[in-house]
């Protein structure tokens, strides 16, 4: 192999594990002996710091890691301190307004309310700690119940569910009628 093709195994191998490699696994990764794997990562450092890159590659004891250079810790910290930003698209808006009106609920019922699978919605929900596992039901399987949490709360200005607005009555029976019309649509068909 080629001397650019073994940096980038090796570079590959210390981003993805993010902690300190021994070298020997590295060595067996690369199918070389130690002594020339090492001396692969010393030129690898050597160049990182002629270039001036943002990362380097450090040894500790027997071992490679890589990481931010010290310099870079401020601009790190710039985009840190910089607020999250998403948008909820209509999906996970709707999974949401479910999930902070029937919780705790269960994917399988919101799949019912909704039609549709919500695996995605309901995970993305969770990553952005709008949603949270509220326990588990106690049925066969035992599925998770899902619940909003104090981000939601915040997000929306409010100090606890019992604060959302209430359903408009008419609204409410408008969309019995729409589901009830499109389940016998599904029949008919």
């Amino acid at each position: 192999m080629e001397i650019n093709r073994l940096e980038g195994i090796i570079e590959a191998i210390l981003f993805t594990m993010g902690d300190s490699v021994e070298l020997g696994k590295i060595a067996a990764a690369i199918e070389h002996d130690e002594n020339t794997t090492r001396k692969i990562l010393h030129r690898m450092m050597d160049k990182y710091d002629a270039e001036d890159r943002g990362l380097r590659i450090i040894e500790l004891e027997n071992a490679f890691q890589m990481c931010t250079k010290k310099e870079m810790y401020e601009y790190l910290i710039r985009v840190a301190k910089q607020p999250k930003r998403y948008a909820l698209t209509d999906v996970q808006l709707e999974t949401l307004s479910i999930i902070a009106y029937k919780q705790p609920v269960t994917k399988l019922e919101i799949e019912k309310i909704r039609g549709v699978k919500s695996d995605h919605a309901v995970n993305k929900l969770v990553e952005y700690n709008l949603v949270c596992e509220r326990g588990r039901l106690d049925a066969p399987g035992k599925p998770i119940l899902f619940g909003t949490t104090e981000e939601f709360l915040r997000r929306f200005s409010i100090q606890s569910v019992e604060e959302l607005p209430s359903p408009n009555p008419e609204q409410v029976e408008s969309f019995k009628e729409e589901a009830e019309e499109e389940v016998q649509l599904k029949l008919d068909i």
